[in-house]
């Protein structure tokens, strides 16, 4: 038996968007509040849980889960139950649950941990100090200088990057390779570095997951479906009954990430360690389903959820009775004319393919992170994020794309707050600050990120074959290179830390 891992498989974007409020949930005795630390055992290896406890307004329990060992700290709990000595937990983004007994002094709960269909003893004592998460290590930056257009970026790149084009992380030796693709005011480059190529085909991960959305808001606007509608009523009939009372699952919740779902299934196959998506198909799907129901919890927060993303994927190809590809290329690739992006690969294509370090295929959660894609490609599609109402009349021409503007202009719409500064709108993370929208991915062969501002009007994409092992990740270069249009200062690419 293996430990199981928290969020194990997930195609977490590389900025991984996890809030960590404290949850208010039903009433659970005030004999459990407190600092709590167990250690699970499995073979030779070991994993540190510490769990918080506080009774908050009239006796609802406040609840927060840290796997030390693995540096995730503020796991949301629900259902914080207490009934004499037993004690009952359940951890929807993991997925897991524990369940003990309470000791007669108090300070010791004996129970098991169960995830991913392990059951492990747990046992942990109460402690009287917490252990802190890291310390935030604040980046370096390079001063800041005049605002860089986008003809003359690659130049000052070749010089920020010089450190890991000669040595680092993309030198001749590590096989990695990055090609980026920058737009502004109309004007775009497309340049690449270590073994990429300009036209090299990557596989996104959860961008994908902007591209779903989309879909939902195209289908909105074409009259198809409601964001309000509840997912139950596009799956197949008999798939999973209606909540017995209160609120559930939307697509709207889906698409926003507050639908309450786990990253992933617990009944996901673990056949293939190095192609993990392959073999979940649509029966093991809609089994989670009917087992898992779509009640929506109360106050159900931010969970980035690559089952409910997917769920969300299968869900529309189902009413419209199609596959995702098929759903996506109509919809989507088709009127953009973005004849590089999808999922199935021409030979053509194939041959372009980055090369990887295991490249990922999925079935039926092909809507959380299946797409593959070129920087050109990408480029279009962030510059109909920037100018939905500049669509070409190629495009407006044809039979779905005539609705492609408002279903843009809607899937930027914020709907909820995801942590202090950022909000949501339909799988878009938006900024703030800046005003920025992005979205990362992730799979077992490459990383890429995804950001466009429609205020200053510019759009960066990143497509890399390996998360470095040293040095900065997409994202921080993603976010250096906004950075230099807008001629701030700029977090050093020069840096030898570890991504955040």
């Amino acid at each position: 038996m293996t430990i199981p891992i928290v969020r194990s498989f997930a195609l977490l974007s590389l900025l991984l968007h996890l809030s960590t409020p404290a949850l208010t949930q039903p009433s659970a005795s005030a004999a459990v509040d407190g600092v709590w630390l167990g250690t699970i055992h499995s073979e030779s290896k070991t994993l540190r849980y510490q769990l918080h406890l506080k009774s908050g307004a009239a006796g609802a329990e406040n609840c927060a889960l840290d796997s030390i060992d693995q540096k995730y700290f503020g796991i949301h709990c629900y259902h914080v139950q207490v009934a004499g000595d037993a004690v009952s937990i359940d951890f929807p983004e993991v997925p897991g649950n524990l369940r003990g007994n309470l000791s007669a002094d108090g300070n010791t709960i004996s129970g098991t941990w169960t995830q991913a269909g392990n059951a492990l003893p747990l046992i942990l004592e109460r402690e009287t100090t917490a252990i802190e998460p890291p310390k935030y290590v604040k980046p370096a930056f390079d001063p800041a200088m005049p605002p860089v257009g986008v003809a003359d970026l690659k130049t000052v790149l070749d010089h920020d990057l010089a450190l890991a084009i000669n040595s680092g992380a993309l030198s001749p030796a590590t096989r990695n390779g990055v090609t980026i693709g920058v737009v502004q005011h109309g004007v775009q480059r497309i340049f690449s570095y270590g073994i990429a190529k300009p036209d090299s085909i990557f596989e996104i991960g959860s961008i994908t997951k902007t591209f779903t959305s989309l879909l939902l808001a195209q289908m909105v606007e074409e009259g198809k479906v409601r964001l309000d509608e509840p997912i139950r009523e596009l799956l197949p009939p008999g798939t999973v009954a209606k909540p017995a009372s209160g609120a559930e699952i939307t697509l709207l919740d889906l698409s926003d990430q507050h639908s309450g779902l786990p990253p992933m299934p617990d009944n996901f196959p673990r056949a293939d360690k190095n192609n993990p998506f392959a073999d979940y198909n649509v029966k093991l799907l809609y089994a989670f389903v009917a087992q898992n129901g779509v009640a929506l919890y109360a106050n159900a927060p931010f969970i980035y959820s690559n089952l409910g993303v997917g769920l969300l994927g299968q869900a529309l190809a189902d009413h419209e009775h199609t596959t995702y590809a098929n759903l996506l290329h109509d919809q989507i690739t088709a009127p953009l004319n973005m004849q590089d992006t999808g999922i199935a690969l021409t030979a053509e294509m194939k041959a372009r393919l980055m090369v990887g370090h295991g490249e990922w295929d999925f079935d039926a959660l092909a809507g959380a992170g299946a797409i593959r894609s070129t920087a050109a490609d990408m480029l279009v599609y962030l510059q109909a994020q920037l100018h939905p109402d500049r669509l070409p009349a190629s495009t407006l021409a044809t039979p779905n794309g005539k609705t492609l503007p408002a279903a843009i202009a809607m899937s930027h719409q914020v709907h909820a707050e995801t942590s202090k500064g950022e909000h949501i709108a339909l799988n878009w993370f938006r900024d703030d600050a800046t005003g920025s929208y992005s979205h990362g991915g992730v799979t077992g062969a490459y990383v890429c990120y995804a950001l466009f501002n429609p205020e200053k009007d510019f759009a960066v994409i990143v497509l890399s074959n390996k998360m470095p092992a040293q040095g900065v990740s997409v994202g921080d270069l993603a976010q250096h290179i906004e950075q230099r249009l807008n001629g701030s200062a700029a977090i050093s690419l020069a840096t030898g830390q570890a991504p955040r």
